[in-house]
């Protein structure tokens, strides 16, 4: 028996589904819409995180060792550095390892360096750090600019900051678009199933006089606003998929992100989690849309 109310009840959101042809379509065709405006800056806001951890785990800050200083000195600032918080790898640069790094630089042209070898050298042994979260950046710089021995701190910050800045810009641009257009699609879903309850309204007034509860009654239409959700949630997943690759594509052949030496992710890494967020979306708005449209015939 209870197989064959819930058989009923799918059943009718399915039949609902199919008879309001014009409106459904008008529903699925806008809810595409807005789950792909939301899509597109989901996906932007993806590759900024992870771009952002590709530069995390490449920027580096360079910490300079004072020429007088001496190599137990020398041991006592990396420990103090490593003991820090944030901080993922600190790599020793000698002073020899300094030279020979600007003699590649220079190429052909090393030999006006041959001077400077032994105790000559010029150049400052250093600490090569790279950082767990680069917000911190800024923060761990000035702790080590208290410690002894260190001459200076080198790093990107304009970079850095930048990088961040555009990241949490994207996040909160996500969320209020997000906000939007959830409140859009729900209006647009509760108009639509509106359409249907008040073709049915006698139906509905009989229903409740013989003793149907609201349950009953309210369930076919949440069935037909969650069909809506999902589909549109399907056919956004695809269209974004096309236009991802596409555009994607586009950016590796044109060589920028190789000149970076950075990458993009795949469709295919972010398809499971942007599948999950779609469906939550499609069966939350279309669920909460018809609810919000059976209230007032539900309530008399």
């Amino acid at each position: 028996m209870k197989y064959s109310i819930f058989g009923y009840l799918i059943g009718e959101g399915f039949r609902n589904f199919f008879k309001n042809k014009k409106s459904t379509a008008a529903s699925i065709i806008i809810m595409c819409a807005t789950m792909f405006i939301f899509g597109i800056f989901f996906l932007i806001g993806e590759n900024v995180n992870y771009i952002l951890e590709q530069v995390q785990s490449e920027q580096a800050m360079q910490v300079f060792i004072d020429l007088d200083a001496t190599p137990e000195e020398e041991t006592e600032l990396g420990n103090k550095i490593r003991d820090l918080e944030y901080i993922n790898t600190t790599t020793y640069v000698s002073q020899e390892e300094a030279l020979n790094e600007v003699r590649g630089w220079l190429g052909e042209s090393a030999s006006v360096l041959d001077p400077y070898s032994g105790d000559q050298n010029p150049f400052k042994a250093s600490y090569v750090i790279t950082l767990t979260d680069l917000t911190k950046s800024e923060e761990v710089q000035a702790q080590i600019r208290t410690f002894d021995n260190v001459a200076s701190v080198e790093a990107g910050n304009r970079t850095v900051n930048t990088l961040v800045n555009v990241a949490n810009g994207i996040r909160t641009a996500t969320g209020v678009i997000l906000v939007l257009l959830v409140l859009i699609s729900i209006f647009i879903i509760a108009n639509t199933i509106k359409l249907t309850v008040h073709a049915r309204r006698k139906e509905i007034s009989i229903m409740k006089y013989v003793g149907a509860t609201n349950g009953f009654i309210r369930w076919p239409f949440m069935v037909e606003g969650i069909i809506i959700g999902i589909i549109s949630a399907l056919i956004s997943v695809v269209i974004l998929g096309f236009v991802y690759n596409f555009v994607a594509d586009q950016l590796v052949s044109g060589g920028m992100l190789t000149t970076l030496d950075l990458n993009l992710l795949t469709f295919s890494d972010m398809l499971s989690m942007l599948l999950t967020v779609y469906v939550i979306m499609g069966i939350g708005i279309g669920a909460i849309g018809s609810a919000i449209s059976m209230k007032k015939y539900l309530d008399v």
